[in-house]
C-alpha cells in the first residue's frame, strides 16, 4: 500500500510541475497599458538627453556633415505639430547648428547627458532626416 502511495505521489508531483508554467504563462498575456502621450515641450523649455553624433550626406552639395542628435523622452511638440504622427510624441531630436561655434560646443558633449534650452521645434519633414523632430534655435544650458 505504501508503494502504491508513492506512486501516485509521484504522479501527481510530475504533473504539477508539468501544468504550473502553462498557467502562469496564461496568467501574463494581459495586454500592456496604452502608452500616454508626453508631455509638452514649448519654446523656453528645457530638454535634456543623451547627445549623439551622426554622420550623414549633405543634400546640397554632397559631402558628409556632422549631424548631433538628443534622445529624450517622449514629448509632445505644440500645435500643429503636436505628436508628429507618432503614439507618443518625439523621442529623438536633431539639433541644427547654425555656426561652425554650436557645432564645436557640441562636438565635446557627444556620448553624454546635455541640456538645452528650445527656441524652435518643429516635426522632421524631410526625407533624409534621421530624427522624429527639429530643433533649428537652441542654447545649451552650462551645467554647475
Amino acid at each position: 500500500m505504501t508503494k502504491r502511495f508513492a506512486t501516485r505521489l509521484a504522479l501527481v508531483a510530475t504533473m504539477t510541475m508539468l501544468m504550473s508554467p502553462a498557467i502562469s504563462a496564461q496568467q501574463g498575456d494581459e495586454a500592456p497599458p496604452p502608452s500616454k502621450p508626453g508631455k509638452p515641450i514649448n519654446t523656453g523649455d528645457v530638454l535634456s538627453g543623451e547627445l549623439n553624433a551622426m554622420k550623414v550626406r549633405d543634400v546640397k552639395n554632397g559631402k558628409r556633415v556632422a549631424t548631433y542628435q538628443i534622445t529624450s523622452e517622449p514629448r509632445r511638440l505644440p500645435p500643429p505639430n503636436g505628436l508628429c504622427n507618432l503614439e507618443t510624441g518625439p523621442e529623438t531630436f536633431q539639433l541644427v547648428t547654425s555656426s561652425d561655434a554650436q557645432a564645436t560646443q557640441l562636438k565635446s558633449f557627444v556620448g553624454k547627458e546635455i541640456s538645452i534650452k528650445v527656441d524652435e521645434v518643429a516635426c522632421a519633414s524631410d526625407p533624409g532626416q534621421m530624427s522624429e523632430a527639429v530643433i533649428t534655435k537652441w542654447s545649451l544650458i552650462k551645467k554647475q
